[in-house]
């Protein structure tokens, strides 16, 4: 199976009115939809990692049947309704614990946690039907870019057991910069940094990345990394696979990009 980092957005954007021009998000959308021809077979289940959960460990989703988590605030009722009902997969969770733990990864699970919207919004594009059982894998507190590469290193062997890792973030993060046009080059700066050193060969792509901070407009595009944490765990999981970019465009005014290794 192929790793995906995908960005997923403000919001339940696709689904409601946000203020953005529908044509300015409508790319990303039609990409997002396009991201299940990825895997060359159906996927036994997905493993999400999503910018919008983090653990003192890696805590895995461990309920058969995941609620929903309306984790936004402000947006019309009809935000709140919205469904993804995937089933979960216990024998998966237990599974990620147990890789966690060979490689000397303490880990939690959590039966009561629900799809957050890095999940379900995208997902809902992705996987209409809600017919591939998913669980979610936190990211942990600290936000340590090379943990984040060990921990998606031993999920590795997911890849071989039917598993599609998909990484939710954004390579933009910086909530009061989106209606600021004064933000387009730097997050123009930080994307063509990502895209010249993601698709670097596995060990210089990963060097990289535990020195992001250190990128041009690093800190201005993420304040706060936890929206870009999760390509570390996509690139961690993707072994030698070198990463190709599978949308570039502009989304919300800035510019945005997705990763995909091995596909």
């Amino acid at each position: 199976m192929p790793v995906a980092f995908i960005p997923h957005g403000g919001g339940p954007w696709p689904f409601v009115e946000t203020g953005f021009p529908r044509a300015d998000l409508e790319p990303l959308a039609d990409y997002l939809r396009g991201v299940r021809t990825l895997p060359p077979v159906p996927p036994t289940a997905l493993l999400v990692i999503s910018g919008h959960w983090e653990e003192p460990v890696p805590t895995v989703m461990a309920s058969p049947r995941p609620p929903m988590l309306y984790d936004y605030h402000g947006f019309p009722d009809a935000s709140y309704q919205l469904s993804w009902p995937a089933p979960g997969q216990p024998a998966l969770a237990a599974r990620v614990q147990a890789l966690l733990a060979d490689a000397g990864i303490a880990t939690a699970s959590d039966t009561g946690r629900g799809f957050d919207h890095g999940t379900f919004i995208p997902l809902m594009l992705t996987y209409p039907e809600a017919d591939v059982p998913a669980i979610q894998l936190s990211l942990t507190e600290g936000l340590d870019p090379a943990e984040h590469i060990a921990i998606g290193r031993a999920l590795a062997p997911l890849r071989d057991e039917g598993v599609f890792i998909v990484a939710s973030g954004m390579t933009f993060h910086n909530l009061r910069a989106f209606r600021n046009p004064a933000a387009r080059p730097v997050a123009e700066t930080f994307d063509a940094w990502l895209r010249e050193n993601v698709t670097l060969p596995a060990h210089e792509r990963n060097a990289r990345l535990v020195d992001w901070a250190a990128a041009p407009g690093a800190r201005l595009a993420h304040p706060r990394e936890e929206h870009l944490l999760p390509l570390m765990v996509a690139a961690g999981a993707a072994g030698e696979d070198r990463g190709v970019v599978g949308f570039n465009g502009t989304a919300f005014g800035l510019r945005l990009s997705s990763y995909h290794f091995g596909a």
